[in-house]
């Protein structure tokens, strides 16, 4: 599968296709019947079949501070992606330029001219261009005119008979439901990135943490989990905090990951972190000491999660 950044580099090998557009944030089940129905078509038609994605997501340029925490970052994203047969990722960059693109300027320059779709699908509910004008009936109607057809993504549901979404599997990591959420997504919740240096405080407390870097992320994960570090195809047992570590005023979220019997260097190294089980919420606590004791408690219970 080919990540194509930005539509400058997209080629004549990428036009033609079979297309959907999304966030397709935590890649789950739901996706994977959107993501079948396009590989159908893309067959069907003997062309490329392609996904557009935003970076950031559109939510998060417009409202930062109100956007729904990710479930997955833009590399864990393409990571899931990559096997799902497909041809190419199109990420383009959400930036006032794009932003400011009506609908009719959406549809001609980025799906006909750009990309000559042959085919697209998207939910019903689906909006676009400035101001949220542009709808899935108005991208019928342009389809019809420039010969190419829209149709509505599938729906899954689960056995309870809701509608698998990434709002699902938000909700359920929020309740700290894992089970819950790897059962929409059908694979694991992780989260991936580089080993950064810290301010060494876990190793003060006798804990020493690989803090991962999230590049300020929201994540929808928060709290204190029992996790799987995975290292140059290595599995570690650990126990994990994600979040503003409110104890010393944090601000910027962060993943520490405590790994059990591990005396290596993970600095600069690229990690991905399963999160097996919640053990419970951040908190600030009364002090360090208590910080101390609490981390301890939690070290436990992964470790017997483990057992």
């Amino acid at each position: 599968m080919e990540l194509i950044r930005g539509t400058h580099n997209i080629r004549l090998k990428h036009k033609k296709c079979v297309l959907t557009i999304g966030n397709f944030d935590g890649v789950h089940l739901g996706h994977n019947a959107i993501l079948n129905r396009v590989k159908a078509l893309a067959e069907h038609y003997q062309v490329p079949a392609g996904i557009m994605i935003f970076e950031p997501q559109p939510r998060e340029f417009f409202a930062p501070d109100s956007a729904p925490g990710r479930i997955s970052r833009l590399r864990d994203k393409v990571m899931l992606l990559q096997g799902q047969g497909i041809d190419y990722v199109l990420c383009l960059p959400f930036n006032p330029k794009i932003q400011q693109l009506d609908a009719q300027a959406f549809c001609q320059q980025i799906l006909f001219q750009g990309l000559s779709v042959r085919h697209l699908v998207v939910g019903d509910d689906f909006r676009f261009g400035c101001d949220r004008q542009g709808d899935f009936d108005y991208l019928k109607q342009f389809g019809e005119s420039h010969g190419f057809d829209v149709e509505n993504t599938p729906t899954v549901l689960n056995a309870e008979g809701d509608r698998i979404s990434s709002t699902l599997v938000r909700n359920a990591l929020e309740r700290g439901d894992i089970v819950a959420a790897e059962k929409s997504m059908g694979h694991p919740v992780t989260l991936s990135g580089r080993v950064i240096g810290g301010q060494q405080l876990g190793r003060t407390l006798g804990f020493p943490t690989a803090n991962v870097h999230l590049k300020n992320t929201q994540s929808a994960l928060s709290g204190v989990y029992a996790v799987q570090l995975y290292v140059a195809g290595v599995s570690h047992n650990g126990v994990a905090n994600i979040g503003v570590r409110p104890t010393v005023q944090g601000k910027t979220p962060v993943l520490e990951v405590h790994l059990f019997d591990f005396n290596g260097d993970l600095y600069d190294q690229y990690v991905q972190v399963t999160f097996c089980r919640f053990i419970r919420a951040e908190r600030k606590m009364a002090s360090l000491d208590a910080l101390e004791k609490q981390i301890q408690c939690d070290k436990e219970e992964a470790i017997h999660f483990f057992v």
